[in-house]
Formats: structure tokens, sequence, C-alpha cells
């Protein structure tokens, strides 16, 4: 069983590999309790997001054998949420990570940027 670092960390990687933009890490450990991490990043367009989505799914699956307890957003693709319970991530497109602000939102959380790769 991978621990949630451990997942966060494969997570960046998996969106690194399909060049996933401006990958965080945020520590919500001590802010809420129904997950520990949230990993934001951008793809250029829509269908960069779901190609991120598609690497994320397919090595968590393949590699360590987790699926998300649930995937949202992935028609649109402007914003997609795959639920790993202990780490949501959170890919979205430019305008649309610009516009929601997560990490502005969750401002007083720890974050890490992961340069991954």
């Amino acid at each position: 069983m991978m621990n949630p670092e451990a997942i966060a960390l494969a997570v960046a990687g998996y969106a690194a590999d399909r060049k996933a933009l401006d990958i965080v890490q945020l520590d919500l450990r001590a802010i809420i309790s129904y997950t520990d991490y949230f990993v934001i990043c951008s793809g250029r367009s829509d269908r960069q997001t779901k190609a991120i989505h598609d690497a994320i799914l397919y090595g968590m699956k393949h590699d360590h054998g987790l699926l998300p307890a649930r995937v949202e957003g992935l028609p649109q693709a402007d914003w997609i949420l795959m639920d790993y319970l202990d780490v949501v991530v959170h890919v979205f497109t430019p305008q649309t990570r610009d516009f929601y602000r997560l990490e502005q939102l969750w401002g007083e959380a720890p974050a890490l940027a992961l340069a991954v790769g």
C-alpha cells in the first residue's frame, strides 16, 4: 500500500511525463480531514489535460494497482478531478486554473512545486 506522499509523487511523475505545467502539491493534512494532498497541474489544452489524466490513470493502475474512487470533468476536460482519497488530483487548462485559483483558495496550505523528471 502506498502512502499519500508516494501517491502524490507518482501522480506528479505521470503528469510530468505528459508535459504538465506548474505541478504543485498542497499539504492539507493540518487543514481538512477528507484528503491529505492536492496535486494541481495544467495542460495547455483540453486534449492535453485528457492525455495527462490518461497517463495518471494508466500509471497508477498498471504500476501501483490503484484506481481513483471517482473522476469528474473528463468530458469537458477543462478541470479534471481524480480522487485517490488521500490524494486529490486537479488537472486544469490554464484559463480554468486561473479562474478557480485553488492555490490561493488554500493559501494557508504548505505548497511544494514538484519539478519531476
